[in-house]
């Protein structure tokens, strides 16, 4: 029988509501997770409402997000050991709903997922919980740019996978990490060794001369990579953390500097993967995260939170808040 939830819909293009979904039941080796917390990846969900998103999901309606935390309320019978009842967990969306399309499917009360997708938070709170994905994304981008042990790393854009990246280059043995945004409020969230505001210096003049071996892009401009391409170092590497439309970038300094330009997709999957290696980080302490949930709104107030996320330059992460009634 199909289980009636609550969910976050986008039935058209720049409209958000909260409806209700019928979810299918959990497989055998799967999961039925009651959502406690979500929250709003700013940039795929802008490019979902706009109608932007280059994927075979974004068809109306849909319910988007991939940044769910929620326990465990029901097992398969087949499912595996690890997955335990009233478990917290992380899961990364689902295509578990009937007469609607999951682009990513987090966003709702209910949700069926494979045991492969779900991941325990385990030493976690719940709600730092919702940044695994964007987390993992980080992290992910800085292993394919391989930062080692002395790198000097310039990171562009303070938003949330900038912060990540840049805090995910440290733990990987960077000397040195320099960010830069236009926005004060970012900047003072920031744990780098040097935090340049672009409204008040250009980066040239504020690295004095110093050269870079990475240049991480996250702000989903080519003008600021342009801007930043002088202090790459000879043999330096170019991540592509960002989203975008075009690549146009000038030829000339990434010639004479033989660079290497790579790009980052999403995270790496699996019980070893992206996801968990995130999860433990923040487990340890090595990865600092809680100043970066900058709001918190509950789930009725969701047009709020997409406002928010969306609109207002100082949030980084929204968590929306889900009810829990009769839960203990």
């Amino acid at each position: 029988m199909p289980i009636t939830s609550r969910a976050v819909v986008i039935p058209r293009r720049n409209a958000i509501e909260l409806g209700t979904v019928q979810v299918t039941e959990p497989k055998e080796d799967g999961v039925l997770i009651r959502t406690a917390f979500t929250s709003i990846s700013a940039g795929t969900e802008r490019m979902l409402l706009d109608g932007r998103m280059p994927h075979p999901a974004l068809s109306f309606p849909l319910v988007p997000g991939y940044e769910t935390v929620g326990r465990v309320v029901r097992l398969g019978k087949k499912t595996p050991e690890h997955l335990k009842l009233n478990q917290l967990v992380y899961v990364g969306g689902a295509r578990c709903f009937k007469g609607v399309n999951p682009a990513w499917g987090g966003q709702s009360e209910y949700i069926c997922a494979d045991a492969e997708k779900v991941v325990p938070l385990d030493g976690i709170s719940p709600d730092e919980g919702v940044l695994l994905a964007l987390g993992a994304t980080a992290m992910h981008g800085v292993r394919v740019a391989q930062v080692a042990r002395g790198d000097q790393v310039l990171v562009l854009g303070q938003g949330i996978v900038g912060q990540l990246a840049a805090r995910i280059a440290r733990q990987e043995g960077a000397a040195r990490v320099v960010v830069l945004d236009r926005l004060a409020a970012r900047l003072a969230l920031s744990e780098a060794d040097q935090v340049i505001d672009v409204t008040r210096t250009t980066v040239e003049e504020a690295m004095e001369g110093e050269k870079v071996d990475v240049i991480i892009e996250a702000t989903g401009s080519m003008a600021a990579l342009t801007n930043a391409l002088p202090l790459l170092a000879d043999h330096g590497r170019v991540l592509l953390l960002g989203y975008y439309d075009h690549v146009d970038l000038p030829y000339a300094p990434l010639f004479l500097r033989e660079a290497r330009i790579m790009v980052a997709r999403e995270w790496e999957s699996g019980l070893d993967g992206d996801l968990p290696r995130t999860r433990d980080l923040i487990a340890s302490g090595q990865l600092k995260v809680s100043n970066l949930l900058t709001h918190r709104v509950p789930l009725d107030k969701i047009q709020a939170a997409y406002r928010l996320a969306l609109e207002d330059p100082s949030c980084l992460k929204v968590v929306v808040e889900w009810p829990q009634d009769g839960m203990e």
